[in-house]
């Protein structure tokens, strides 16, 4: 029994994950030590440490190492950022710990990615080689690790919450935090250890001293968040990808165009389904705790351009980037020597990672553009400036997502459709107009311009996407045949699909109307409707439990 639950094997899914009946076993066991020392912060801290890190062990086993490391040194590194007193050391030691983290996110995520675009373009045979198992096989034995380097989880979540930290401090905008298990806490917190959202060091580390509480109406709303996202990842996201997404996506030459279409707008369902049903579990647990995290989702598909949707979408990571990235920058009203070196290695990226070697003309045709357009109006180079800010923006956030060609161009569009819209929306008749029609037409427009981008997210091989609209193209297929056997064949699928997006599009306040109702019933009705609910939930769970998406990155 305990070699079982201390016990790991990369590959499977994780041991304890939210959807599971052992998670909410972990979670209630948690709760009932957790009452025990809630008024006591320093053993709240530990307590709390000790389990995040199991629970983050069951997931990416000896990761949990790395994970550690990266605790430990950014503490210190924030202590250090701090007590230094001249701007010049303060500046310095900002930039080698945010160096430093960058470091380990690239050894870890992008080895092999650069590794072969290396190989590819300059004919060598190097391998990456797995430093961590390596010196860790001398201390626990040889061969103890794989050889592979395994990606830790959500590395990319951890280690920008990390940095965010670190930037905060150097600002003057948070102090370091009073002892080491604080910060252990923040960056461990095991609802959003995984899959975010991720914190701020301002608006979390203050809630640690805070006394718990928990009333009424806190947990209801929690226990809403909870339930709901089991209904979003369970009844919606499994099953419509285990039913329809993975066969038509995966295997288009196999379907009618048409159907490759319906299956792209379910996947976009799928994936809010499932990301954003995490992040409400997370939510609500965090709750039942006595914390706040950031409310990650606001209904994106109701966005009524590009720029509204990602306000709406993975909004943590979206005030990241705006906050360390964009900002920085200049934001929308200037740009530095950081801007253009940043454009200048972008371009060189991309041309060594897809070896389009035009692209060289493409950029010394866009700096032409510039010397010309700045020469003759200083508002150009404002323009200029914040387009070039979104752009890179964009395509880091693109990168964030994982080490592919795809990912890249998948961010590169998103940038480019947020630079259209910038102008776009001082020209458009409609900007305006709030008419039922126009509404309809933006938010069509956006949901399947994010919708199709969507194809380089979810196929990682680099000529799939075009493959997938080319079979659209030539095996489109409508007749009343194809498309009454479709429904058919999908009934169940296209219910569940259509019940999505209706309550996805009904008026928030509707939503908070029954939110509302649910608070202020007694607590033994709460407690029969939420055990029906979750019956209900787990009858019309898919045969096979999937991973989070967001999981891999």
């Amino acid at each position: 029994m305990l070699q079982e639950l201390f016990s790991f094997q990369h590959g499977k899914d994780f041991a304890i994950g939210f959807t599971q009946l052992d998670f909410w076993l972990f979670f209630l066991v948690v709760m009932m030590v957790f009452s025990a020392f809630h008024k006591s912060t320093l053993m709240k801290t530990i307590f709390i440490t000790a389990i995040s890190l199991f629970f983050y062990f069951k997931t990416s086993g000896a990761s949990v190492i790395i994970l550690s490391f990266s605790i430990i040194m950014n503490y210190f590194c924030g202590k250090l950022v701090f007590s230094r007193h001249s701007k010049a050391e303060k500046q310095f030691t900002m930039i080698l710990a945010v160096v430093i983290n960058i470091l380990i996110l690239a050894y870890f995520k992008y080895a092999y990615f650069f590794t072969e675009s290396f190989n590819e373009m300059f004919h060598t045979k190097y391998q990456a080689f797995n430093y961590f198992a390596h010196w860790t096989s001398g201390f626990s034995g040889q061969g103890s690790l794989v050889d592979k380097i395994i990606v830790p989880a959500c590395v990319s979540f951890f280690t920008f919450q990390s940095i965010s930290y670190i930037l905060d401090i150097y600002r003057g905008e948070i102090k370091p935090v009073k002892n080491f298990f604080e910060y252990s806490f923040f960056i461990t917190f095991f609802p959003h250890i995984l899959l975010g959202p991720i914190a701020r060091a301002k608006d979390f580390i203050p809630q640690i001293n805070k006394p718990y509480h928990l009333d009424k109406e806190s947990f209801s709303w929690a226990i809403i968040q909870i339930v709901k996202g089991l209904v979003k990842k369970l009844v919606l996201a499994d099953y419509i990808a285990n039913h329809f997404v993975d066969k038509v996506v995966y295997a288009p030459e196999s379907y009618p165009g048409f159907l490759s279409i319906i299956a792209m707008w379910a996947y976009s369902m799928q994936i809010y389904g499932d990301f954003s049903g995490y992040t409400d579990i997370a939510t609500g647990t965090a709750r039942l705790m006595g914390f706040e995290l950031f409310q990650n989702f606001n209904s994106p598909y109701k966005a009524l351009n590009v720029a509204d949707f990602w306000r709406r979408w993975h909004r943590s990571l979206g005030a990241w980037l705006r906050n360390y990235l964009y900002i920085p920058l200049g934001g929308n009203k200037s740009g530095g020597i950081g801007t253009h070196v940043s454009v200048f290695i972008i371009f060189v990226f991309l041309i060594f990672i897809t070896q389009w070697y035009d692209l060289v003309l493409v950029y010394l045709g866009l700096m032409a553009i510039y010397v010309i357009g700045v020469y003759f109006s200083s508002t150009f180079k404002t323009w200029i400036h914040r387009d070039m800010n979104l752009l890179i923006t964009m395509i880091v956030g693109g990168l964030w997502h994982g080490a592919s060609q795809n990912f890249v161009m998948w961010g590169a569009m998103n940038g480019i459709a947020l630079v259209l819209f910038n102008y776009w929306k001082n020209i458009s008749p409609y900007e305006n107009k709030t008419n039922l029609i126009v509404r309809f037409w933006k938010v069509f427009i956006t949901f399947n311009f994010i919708t199709f981008t969507r194809i380089w997210f979810i196929l990682q091989d680099d000529n799939a996407p075009f493959n997938f609209l080319k079979n659209i193209g030539t095996q489109f297929n409508l007749t009343a045949e194809t498309f009454g056997k479709a429904i058919w064949t999908y009934q169940v699928v296209f219910m569940i699909l259509i019940v999505g997006f209706i309550i996805h599009w009904l008026p928030q306040r509707i939503k908070d109307k029954w939110v509302s109702i649910f608070s202020k019933t007694p607590l033994s009705l709460q407690v029969i409707s939420v055990s029906i609910a979750i019956i209900l939930i787990y009858q019309a769970v898919s045969d096979e439990s999937k991973g989070f998406v967001y999981f891999q990155f």
